[in-house]
């Protein structure tokens, strides 16, 4: 793979030194799977700093945006379902935010076991804050892609998500 004129990237840079070590090993998967880490670390990471006046975290943000985008109120199951984060972490995050007052809960009527889960209207403030932000901030990462080169990445990302889950361990 060529280097650009500034010279290798870090993740080029990681690889070279692979191959370097072990010449017989075939570690072109680092070009692609290491920059999709590197950029996952690098957008989270910008994230959370936006997040920081806001009080809330990205996984947080997640809980809340779960909650925004749905048309009724949700069981934490439920939210633990559409955001992929573990029960133990939706309880936390949602205590969190019920005591910042972005997150309400109610009982189903017919069965008072059942904790409903709702966005307040400071949530919903900060979700129609944030949420635009995050995505301008995702935009700025695809600049210099025209339509069809997003469509191809996304096909191609979404075959090696399914990949990935496929391989996902039990």
């Amino acid at each position: 793979m060529p280097t650009h004129p500034t010279g290798p990237d870090y993740v080029e840079r990681v690889r070279l030194s692979w191959e370097a070590r072990y010449p017989d090993l075939d570690v072109r998967p680092i070009d692609l799977i290491g920059r999709i880490t590197r950029i996952s670390s690098l957008a989270l990471a910008r994230v959370e700093h936006q997040l920081e006046p806001s009080g809330i975290g990205r996984t947080e943000l997640e809980v809340l945006s779960a909650l925004a985008r749905s048309d009724r109120p949700l069981r934490a199951s439920e939210v633990t379902s559409v955001t992929g984060i573990s029960g133990a972490s939706t309880t936390k995050h949602t205590e969190r935010l019920v005591k910042m007052g972005l997150v309400a809960r109610e009982r189903l009527e017919r069965d008072g076991r059942v904790v409903l889960l709702s966005l307040t209207d400071a949530g919903r403030e900060l979700v129609e804050r944030e949420v635009p932000v995050r995505i301008a901030g995702e935009r700025r990462l695809l600049d210099g892609l025209d339509d069809h080169e997003l469509d191809v990445l996304t096909d191609l990302l979404r075959r090696i998500t399914a990949n990935a889950e496929n391989d996902a361990l039990p």
